[in-house]
C-alpha cells in the first residue's frame, strides 16, 4: 500500500533549480525562498526570484498571506514541470521570511548540507 504522508520539502535555492539538478523532477517537495517580483492575484500566481533564477509560484491554496512585491518568502510545495519545461511549485505552505539575509542563508544551507554528507559518509564506515 503506498504512503500517503506528505513529504518534508527539500532545501534549495533557486539557482540551484535547473532542468539538469536533481531536484527538477515533477511532484518533487521543495522549500525555495526568493524575493517576490511580482504577483497576479486574478490567477495567484507569483514570481519569485534569487539572483537571476526565477520561479513562479502557485499560491491558490495559501489562505491570509499577503502578498507585498519586494518582500521575501518562503513556499514548500510540489513542483510540476510543464511541457515546455517551465517550473511551477504548487505551494501548500507559505511565510513571509522579510528580514533574512539571503547571502547568511544560503551559506548556512551549504554548511547544512556539508553536515548531513559527513553523517552520511561516517554512518556507512
Amino acid at each position: 500500500m503506498a504512503s500517503l504522508a506528505i513529504k518534508s520539502g527539500a532545501l534549495v535555492t533557486l539557482p540551484e533549480l535547473q532542468p539538469s539538478s536533481e531536484f527538477f523532477k515533477e511532484g518533487a517537495s521543495l522549500r525555495v525562498t526568493g524575493r517576490l517580483q511580482e504577483y497576479s492575484v486574478e490567477t495567484a500566481i507569483a514570481v519569485i526570484a534569487d539572483q537571476s533564477a526565477v520561479l513562479k509560484i502557485d499560491t491558490k491554496h495559501l489562505r491570509e498571506l499577503s502578498f507585498r512585491v519586494g518582500s521575501i518568502f518562503q513556499f514548500i510545495g510540489e513542483l510540476h514541470i510543464q511541457p515546455n519545461n517551465e517550473a511551477i511549485l504548487q505551494a501548500r505552505i507559505g511565510r513571509n521570511v522579510d528580514g533574512i539575509d539571503l547571502n547568511l542563508y544560503h551559506q548556512s544551507l551549504q554548511l547544512v548540507r556539508q553536515f548531513q554528507a559527513e553523517r552520511m559518509n561516517s554512518a556507512t564506515t
